[in-house]
């Protein structure tokens, strides 16, 4: 069973446990860059990396551009976006996301427009988005809109969107690589509009830093590409806004080898998250909107009576030996800097979520009775909890011996 370990000596569980591959098992292709002389540039190795993701990812519906990060991606693509001289001055987000998405539209001249996100899924607000897009109209210049813990936007509404008033649209995909839509394809499959995906090693699709932007329009990602070469839409010539941002031949090499087993640890980690949800019947969990989400982490609200006390549950699991994490706490708007640099609307279920949100450890090597232990050491930190039909009395014991 998969509580069989909890009673038991268990071994430590992190929070996170990345697992990028092993440069030490890759010394002749490393020794094939050293031999050609091209280390950065999108060089031959990064060019196989792009290939391989548009065409296995992406069913070759577009193309691919690696970057360094995915922070210089989505400045990358909101400047493409907006141009040298945006029409407005705001950047339409989220509040409840990770600080690379205010500091990439602030480093682009613009000023976030802080929206409240959905109580369920936890993805912008539609109608939060909606009163500000009627509000401030015109003087939005970019919509940019964050994917959630890899949860999958409604891609087609905010195509709608974008079209009924005028304004471009990036999305912020950052844990995004791996998640399926609702048919069943990658998140972005088709969209003509940018998606900025992290390769960072904490991911599940785990480098040691990057990112990627993958678009169905072609000509897009080769203007991203001219930009992130300095501007160089000539031969060493700055022909359009440009800087610094391509992504080294040894960080392509380890992209490229994730993708041979990528597929069975998005799985794999998939499996995990339902088990979670198995497990932890009486605990509010993230809807999910596609097949399959890329889980970085397993994020659950503690019971309403912790809000704002959720270090009580992270200490007990610190002394269980399980980590545990919370995003995004502080939200943009509660960080000193955002709040003298952002414009925030309601935020009343983002205060809500934030208050109560925890995220819980799933790795590559976690195992299904990893998870059975971490939900009981849990269910016990988080103290009594209404009976459920689900809960046995051995079950309730349990949990009232670990108050």
């Amino acid at each position: 069973m998969a509580h069989s370990r909890s009673a038991g000596r268990q071994r430590p569980i992190p929070f996170i446990r990345p697992n990028p591959p092993r440069l030490s098992t890759l010394t002749p292709e490393l020794a094939a860059i050293e031999d050609s002389g091209i280390f950065s540039n999108y060089g031959p190795v990064n060019a196989r990396f792009e290939d391989r993701v548009a065409s296995t990812v992406f069913e070759s519906k577009g193309d691919c551009v690696t970057v360094a990060n995915a922070t210089i991606g989505l400045m990358l693509a909101i400047k493409q976006a907006v141009g040298w001289k945006p029409r407005g001055r705001f950047a339409l987000m989220p509040s409840f996301t990770f600080a690379a998405t205010a500091h990439a539209a602030l480093w682009c001249g613009l000023t976030p427009l802080l929206c409240d996100i959905d109580p369920e899924t936890w993805l912008p607000d539609a109608a939060a988005e909606d009163a500000l897009l009627k509000q401030y109209g015109s003087d939005i210049a970019v919509i940019l809109p964050n994917a959630t813990f890899g949860n999958c936007l409604d891609l087609d509404r905010y195509a709608r969107l974008s079209d009924a008033y005028g304004i471009p649209l990036v999305i912020d995909a950052a844990a995004s690589m791996g998640s399926l839509d609702a048919n069943d394809k990658a998140f972005g499959i088709d969209s003509r509009f940018p998606l900025v995906f992290s390769l960072h090693a904490t991911k599940a699709f785990a480098t040691s830093e990057g990112g990627l932007i993958y678009c169905a329009d072609r000509d897009l990602i080769a203007t991203l590409r001219a930009m992130g070469n300095f501007g160089f839409g000539e031969p060493r010539c700055a022909t359009m806004p440009g800087l610094n941002s391509k992504l080294s031949e040894t960080t392509a090499l380890l992209g490229l080898t994730k993708l041979k087993d990528f597929e069975a640890i998005a799985e794999h980690r998939d499996d995990l998250y339902e088990r979670y949800r198995t497990l932890l019947p009486d605990f509010t969990f993230q809807r999910m909107t596609g097949n399959r989400t890329a889980h970085q982490f397993v994020p659950v609200l503690v019971p309403e009576r912790m809000a704002g006390n959720v270090q009580q549950a992270t200490a007990g699991l610190e002394r269980c030996g399980i980590g545990s994490g919370r995003y995004f706490v502080p939200h943009i708007a509660q960080q000193p800097y955002f709040q003298q640099t952002c414009t925030a609307a309601d935020l009343t279920v983002t205060d809500t979520i934030a208050r109560r949100v925890i995220a819980l450890p799933i790795s590559d090597s976690m195992t299904v009775e990893d998870v059975g232990h971490v939900s009981d050491i849990f269910r016990q930190v988080c103290g009594p909890r209404p009976v459920s039909r689900r809960a046995g009395r051995s079950e309730l014991a349990t949990v009232e011996a670990g108050r």
